[in-house]
C-alpha cells in the first residue's frame, strides 16, 4: 500500500519523481524489477528505468509506454497512475511536436483568421495548461448521408493550478445549414457560446465542475446534435493545436447508407497529407486509433455513390 506521501506524488507529479518514490515504497532493486518485467514480457534495461526516474528520459514510445503500465502493476500503485504523469511527447524524427505557446487556436483551419476572432469572446487562457489524455469522437451518419450528430468524450489532465473550461469549436462545411445545438453533458456545462453561422463555426466553452489542481484529470462528454436539414456527411476531422496521447475516431453510417469510398488521413504539423484506403466493417462503421499524436489533423473522408 502506497504512503500518504508517494499517493500525492501520484496525483500531481512530477513523473520521474513519482516513480524514484514507488520504486523506492516497493523495495526492489533496480535489476529485480527488470527481472519482473522480463518476465512478464516487458524488456527494459535496468539503465532505462535509471534514467526514468531521475528525469534524464522518459517513456515516449508506444512500447515504452506499454512497458509501464506493466511497471505499475509491478510497483503496486494503481493502474494509469504513472501514465497520467506523462507530459505531451517531444518531439522526434522528421516531424516537430512542439507548438509554441503562442500559436492561434485557429492553426488548421482553413480560415484561421476567422476562428481566432471567434475565440475573442470566449475564455481561452487555460487551453495551453491542458494536456490531452484521451479524445474519442464519435460521428453518426444517417440514412440520408445526413451528418445527425458528434458526440466527444475526452480526458484532460491540468498542468498548473485553476484551469476550468475547455473550448470546443467545430465548423460546418455548408454555411447555409442551422448550426448544432449541445447535448448530452457530462463532467461539463455549458459557458459562453459565439455562433457565426455566416461562416459555418461555433464556438462554446465547456465548464468544469470546478477549477482543477495541477495533475487532477476531468472526464467530459458532450454531443453537437445536428439541426434539420442536416449537412450531408462528406467528412470529419479533428485538429490538435497540441499533442494527444491517444485519439480514436468512429464514423458510424447507417446501413443503408454506405459509401463506396472511404479513406483515413492525417497531417502532422506542415508535413504533406498522408492516407489510406479503408473498408466500412459488416456495421457500417470505420475507426481509426492515433498514439502521441499532433500537432496536426485527423480525420476520414468519403464518397458516396451516385443516386439510381
Amino acid at each position: 500500500m502506497a504512503d500518504q506521501g508517494l499517493d500525492a506524488l501520484l496525483r500531481s507529479g512530477p513523473f520521474d519523481v513519482a516513480l524514484r518514490a514507488a520504486i523506492q515504497a516497493r523495495g526492489l532493486s533496480l535489476e529485480r524489477i527488470r527481472d519482473h518485467l522480463l518476465a512478464k514480457g516487458v524488456s527494459v534495461t535496468a539503465a532505462t528505468l535509471s534514467y526514468w526516474q531521475s528525469g534524464r528520459s522518459r517513456p515516449e514510445r508506444r512500447e515504452s509506454v506499454l512497458g509501464l503500465r506493466i511497471l505499475e502493476r509491478v510497483l503496486e500503485v494503481p493502474p494509469g497512475s504513472l501514465t497520467a504523469l506523462l507530459p505531451p511527447p517531444r518531439a522526434r524524427g522528421r516531424w516537430p511536436r512542439q507548438v509554441p505557446a503562442s500559436a492561434e487556436l485557429g492553426r488548421f483551419w482553413p480560415h484561421r483568421e476567422v476562428v481566432d476572432d471567434a475565440v475573442r469572446d470566449v475564455d481561452t487562457r487555460w487551453d495551453e495548461r491542458l494536456s490531452r489524455i484521451s479524445q474519442h469522437d464519435v460521428v453518426m451518419v444517417g440514412p440520408g448521408r445526413e451528418e445527425r450528430a458528434i458526440r466527444s468524450r475526452q480526458v484532460l489532465r491540468a498542468d498548473a493550478d485553476g484551469p476550468d473550461r475547455w473550448v470546443a469549436i467545430l465548423h460546418l462545411d455548408e454555411h447555409d445549414r442551422a448550426l448544432p445545438r449541445l447535448r448530452s453533458l457530462r463532467g461539463c456545462r455549458p459557458g459562453r457560446t459565439v455562433h457565426r453561422p455566416e461562416d459555418g463555426l461555433l464556438v462554446v466553452e465547456l465548464l468544469f465542475d470546478r477549477p482543477l489542481a495541477r495533475g487532477e484529470t476531468v472526464l467530459t462528454e458532450h454531443t453537437l446534435v445536428n439541426q434539420a436539414p442536416c449537412p450531408v456527411a462528406t467528412n470529419y476531422e479533428r485538429k490538435f493545436r497540441f499533442p494527444v496521447r491517444e485519439y480514436v475516431l468512429e464514423i458510424r453510417f447507417s446501413p443503408s447508407a454506405i459509401p463506396v469510398r472511404c479513406e483515413q488521413f492525417t497531417c502532422e504539423d506542415d508535413a504533406s497529407a498522408r492516407s489510406v484506403a479503408v473498408t466500412p466493417g459488416e456495421s457500417g462503421s470505420v475507426h481509426g486509433v492515433a498514439l502521441n499524436f499532433g500537432p496536426g489533423r485527423y480525420g476520414f473522408r468519403w464518397d458516396w455513390p451516385e443516386f439510381p
